[in-house]
């Protein structure tokens, strides 16, 4: 340790708000602003979701295999397939895709880190606090139970007095603590998607290595930041139908009971003007991956780059005007499902040119059949049966006779898991070198690959027909002679089979952590700067921020000297980096226990807000006043929280 380190240090002890100091070990992930961490961490705890998710979703199979199934009672089975769908959409899909719009956005546009390292902390501490907070309702009166969409008044949430609605008091309270419970743990989600999209249009904006315009930036960089951009818009009005539905299930308020001059349409407008931007903001990230792995194995430039950027721009912007056609059934009147059904129409045709694109990239291409490309080429075949059986829904007659049933569970499905999640394991695979500096076995990924792709069409494939026979969704059995017996059967053997390739890449993950493999930075043969960077990829990014001048700047580069030329290691010590820091955490923790004295009553009700309150209020106070220095001139490096907003760039 030399003489300043240790001057250093001593001032920090004696400050109360000392900065960690470790750099290995549990606590330096704790306290850590390092983006791609932050990333590792988003997708570690996703996939732990996606496994309580899976768990629930084969309950719900096991339950349906055939008729009169008597796993589990009706509420039980209204809340596993509630926390099923909040679970996957809030937990799995666009935290997963956020693992990676943290790990690669800086690398991907030549920065060292995203412009607010400690809101990047934060938004992880919020998003782990708002699942563990959902999550804690079993520990209650039992989980919320009302599907993901939460339909008032269907839902349970008339209030305190539940009016015309036959149940008992208890029976009452327990509907207000769950969907108190669903209410305030998207809201604490929903603070957490704010501060990335802040983050991410930020570092976009403001953060890109000299020569990176925006028509030079990666596809996967352009769809972080038009993700970002619709998350802004978008969480806050999910965040007032919340409110309103917390303040009408809690304290009484009118906004969506029928019987006291309320609407409950109205939060079905609320819930799908969030909703539907919602499936793009899961979607769109899933885009940008397929973008970039194609061209790598196929061994071309991405077709149509610039179609590809404006179609997702596109889409992100007609978003907006296609909520509607989740509610045709309303009774919303001809000329209203007439609009919506046209622009439900002309909305498939972005989404037509980025497939048609990725054709042209692997058309005549040099394919490599790498487990990457293998997960993208099954996201191009799946989302596109899925973008179908989209469009028989911007047609009123037919999406009327399809609502609520499980034809509508085979569409999601097949765009949010056969599009979504298929892409982002093939990211898993083909960015865990720059993460890991490892590569997974090819042999086991390709396994995973065969089982899913089976798996998964097995288990929704059949549900289509399942819808066209009459089969509603939601019911937690049927009847015997309905006709639905065996393609329940075989949905369910499906999901089984999807479970066993988890399991396969369990086992992928485990000989990946087992495994000693030394790799050069490009293993993969790849286009864009990340790959510039050792894999893995060190704390400060890149050695020297580099010059851009083409689009595929790594392979322009190898093209012009024959090979990848990496810079010269230099000392990290020399490059400063954003001080980690604990307070993210403290201020994270003070929203779900403010939020459980929600649930409560006079002094306990006080007692877990003032805490609640002190923690917030402690870890910004912390955070604000955390101790700093000016450069130190004789150590060659700049120390403090002063430097976080501009010196990583």
């Amino acid at each position: 340790m030399t003489v300043v380190e240790d001057r250093q240090r001593t001032r920090a002890r004696r400050s109360v708000f000392a900065r960690p100091v470790a750099t290995t070990g549990w606590w330096s992930w704790v306290t850590t602003v390092d983006h791609k961490r932050i990333g590792i961490m988003y997708g570690v705890a996703s996939l732990a979701f996606f496994a309580i998710g899976g768990l629930e979703a084969l309950l719900i199979r096991v339950q349906l295999a055939g008729p009169n199934g008597t796993l589990v009672t009706a509420d039980q089975y209204n809340q596993i397939f509630t926390m099923h769908g909040l679970t996957m959409v809030f937990f799995v899909v666009m935290p997963l895709g956020a693992a990676f719009m943290n790990f690669l956005l800086p690398l991907q546009i030549g920065a060292r880190d995203v412009a607010f390292p400690r809101l990047n902390a934060l938004s992880w501490w919020v998003f782990l606090a708002a699942g563990i907070f959902v999550y804690s309702a079993v520990l209650f009166d039992g989980l919320p139970n009302g599907s993901w969409v939460s339909y008032s008044p269907l839902a349970g949430t008339l209030g305190p007095d539940p009016g015309g609605l036959t149940l008992g008091s208890d029976s009452a309270a327990i509907h207000q603590s769950r969907m108190v419970f669903y209410s305030l743990g998207l809201q604490i989600a929903g603070v957490a998607s704010l501060a990335s999209a802040v983050n991410f249009i930020t570092t976009t904006l403001n953060m890109r290595a000299p020569g990176m315009t925006l028509m030079r930036m990666p596809t996967f960089a352009w769809m972080t930041f038009v993700t970002a951009a619709m998350l802004l818009f978008a969480m806050p009005v999910l965040g007032i139908a919340l409110w309103q539905m917390m303040f009408q299930v809690r304290f009484a308020a009118p906004f969506y009971d029928p019987t006291n001059g309320g609407d409950p349409v109205l939060w079905q407008h609320m819930f799908w003007l969030f909703g539907h931007p919602e499936v793009y903001i899961m979607i769109l990230p899933a885009f940008g991956i397929v973008s970039e792995i194609l061209p790598v194995f196929s061994r071309k430039p991405l077709f149509g780059y610039t179609a590809v950027v404006f179609s997702g721009i596109a889409i992100a912007f007609m978003g907006w005007g296609v909520w509607a056609h989740h509610m045709f059934a309303t009774g919303l009147g001809p000329v209203a499902d007439a609009a919506f059904g046209i622009s439900s129409m002309v909305i498939a045709v972005p989404t037509g040119i980025k497939i048609f694109n990725w054709l042209g990239t692997m058309w005549g291409g040099q394919i490599r059949f790498t487990t990457p490309m293998l997960f993208s080429i099954g996201l191009v075949s799946m989302f596109t049966i899925g973008g179908l059986s989209g469009v028989t829904h911007a047609l009123v007659p037919s999406d009327t006779q399809q609502h609520d049933t499980y034809y509508i569970v085979a569409h999601f499905h097949y765009v949010l898991f056969g599009g979504a999640l298929f892409a982002l394991f093939g990211a898993i695979y083909f960015w865990a070198p720059k993460a890991f500096g490892k590569m997974f076995d090819e042999r086991l990924g390709r396994v995973h690959f065969v089982l899913m792709l089976v798996g998964f069409n097995l288990t929704f494939g059949p549900m289509h027909l399942l819808g066209l026979n009459g089969m509603p969704r939601r019911y937690y059995t049927y009847a015997d002679g309905m006709g639905w017996n065996t393609w329940n059967l075989v949905s369910s053997s499906g999901a089984f089979v999807i479970a066993l390739s988890f399991m396969v890449f369990l086992f992928a993950c485990w000989r990946l952590y087992r495994s000693d493999q030394q790799l050069p930075p490009d293993p993969w043969d790849a286009r864009t700067v990340e790959w510039l960077t050792p894999c893995p990829a060190p704390p400060h990014n890149f050695d020297a921020i580099p010059e851009i001048s083409e689009r595929d700047e790594v392979w322009f580069r190898k093209q012009r000297d024959g090979q990848l030329q990496v810079p010269e290691p230099v000392d990290p010590t020399s490059i400063h980096m954003p001080s980690p820091s604990c307070f993210p955490l403290v201020l994270a923790l003070g929203m779900p226990i403010a939020a459980y004295g929600v649930l409560t009553e006079g002094t306990a009700q006080l007692v877990l807000f003032v805490i609640g309150g002190m923690f917030v209020a402690g870890g910004m106070l912390g955070w604000a006043i955390e101790p700093g220095t000016e450069p130190d001139r004789t150590a060659g490096r700049t120390t403090g929280a002063a430097a976080d907003l501009g010196a990583s760039q």
